[in-house]
């Protein structure tokens, strides 16, 4: 069984809340899990308390029983100090921020060029 410490959608339309929980990764996104360990509500000021709650001795727990975060669950842990990241997922990440640079240059690149051709 592999777990998953992953966002499940909650709220109405267009005002997204998630909760924090613990699942396996078969499961859908906002069915089944084993057990919530925290909230994030985006609709929230990036500085408020409140936007990301964690149950800290919980997720240590889950992460010790060998539960992988998501993407952007593991930039919330990280920010809390409950997570390092390994330098593999630190090498993925570099390597997707070059990525969309190239991609930007290549579009300003063609841009410049459809203008000084027209």
């Amino acid at each position: 069984m592999s777990l998953k410490i992953r966002l499940a959608r909650h709220g109405a339309k267009k005002k997204p809340f998630y909760r924090i929980v613990i699942a396996d990764s078969r499961f859908k996104r906002d069915g089944r899990f084993i057990e919530k360990v925290g909230t994030y509500d985006p609709m929230l000021p990036c500085d408020s308390e409140r936007r990301v709650t964690l149950l800290d001795d919980r997720i240590r727990y889950w992460l010790g029983t060998g539960a992988l975060p998501t993407e952007r669950v593991e930039s919330f842990l990280v920010k809390a100090g409950l997570f390092v990241r390994s330098s593999q997922r630190i090498a993925v990440l570099e390597n997707r921020k070059r990525l969309v640079e190239e991609r930007k240059a290549a579009k300003s690149d063609a841009e410049t060029a459809a203008v000084s051709a027209g």
